[in-house]
């Protein structure tokens, strides 16, 4: 039985992954900062060891990995905005270099973490040279948030090469859990309030999904993955809103009347990942 680590395990994406991992028969040593409510050392509703841990200290990280097998980093300030830019780096920076190296020391065998979609060129004031967007529309970071995790994806693979572990990076679409399809018709109206990603997001159950599949699938080195939805956040053709918003963008194949702009083909073939969740099975038109 493999035990994972998964950081950051208190936050919305990251009781997702606990449960999925759960529901899959791993063990799990939650890990983050803060406590999500659950009794002194556990999990909230689960038995799930909870460790509270200061992952921008390289020591409290090695201690945090030092019994599991594996880990899933996605513990950072999760967005552009939040905090003063230089602090969003420094922050970013600092857990996922002392993860990856404190993966390293321990001799982990697989790290999965969360980078993001922004490294794509998000929120594409400047549009995006074509789409659907893939992983070679990268690097193109336009905030400190973005440049974190670019720059950690350069750390990922020299820390792979000099330990031989995979480091599986998944550039995650806007996370969407049920209650927040909610918002979803309110998107509609007006296609620019949503152009800033494509119109992308992904279901936090799909992108636990992802984050299990990483775990197992067979990659060597440093691999980076798009991760998001099938479909789009709108209930317009998606080809039809790329012409009107971004009119000098190509598309540069043909696709499905909602297919997502942010194109998961690569994560599909390698980590054989298969959105299953859409608001369309919560919200209709």
């Amino acid at each position: 039985m493999t035990t994972v680590a998964v950081t950051g395990a208190t936050g919305k994406t990251g009781k997702v992954v606990v449960a999925d991992l759960l529901d899959h028969g791993f063990d799990v040593l939650a890990v983050d900062i803060a406590t999500d409510g659950g009794e002194r050392g556990r999990t909230a509703g689960t038995d799930v060891p909870l460790l509270l841990a200061d992952l921008t200290d390289y020591g409290q990280a090695v201690d945090a990995l030092s019994e599991v097998d594996a880990v899933v980093h996605l513990a950072n300030i999760p967005a552009p905005g939040l905090f003063p830019a230089a602090h969003t780096l420094h922050t970013n920076l600092a857990m996922n270099n002392n993860v990856f190296l404190a993966a390293a020391h321990n001799k982990l065998s697989r790290v999965v973490w969360a980078s993001s979609e922004t490294t794509l060129g998000l929120p594409f004031d400047v549009p995006p040279r074509y789409a659907p967007v893939d992983e070679d529309h990268y690097p193109y970071p336009t905030s400190t948030y973005a440049l974190s995790k670019v720059a950690s994806e350069t750390t990922a693979q020299h820390v792979a090469d000099w330990s031989g572990i995979p480091f599986v990076a998944l550039r995650l679409s806007n996370v969407h859990v049920e209650d927040d399809y909610r918002l979803v018709p309110g998107y509609w109206s007006d296609p620019h309030l949503r152009k800033w990603n494509l119109w992308g997001y992904i279901d936090a159950r799909d992108a636990a999904a992802a984050c299990r599949l990483g775990l197992t699938a067979p990659v060597t080195g440093a691999p980076s993955f798009v991760i998001a939805a099938a479909d789009t956040v709108m209930d317009r053709p998606s080809a039809e809103l790329l012409a009107e918003v971004f009119p000098g963008v190509k598309l540069t194949r043909e696709i499905g009347t909602y297919e997502t702009l942010l194109a998961i083909d690569r994560a599909r073939e390698a980590l054989g990942f298969e959105p299953r969740h859409s608001w369309r099975n919560t919200i209709t038109s």
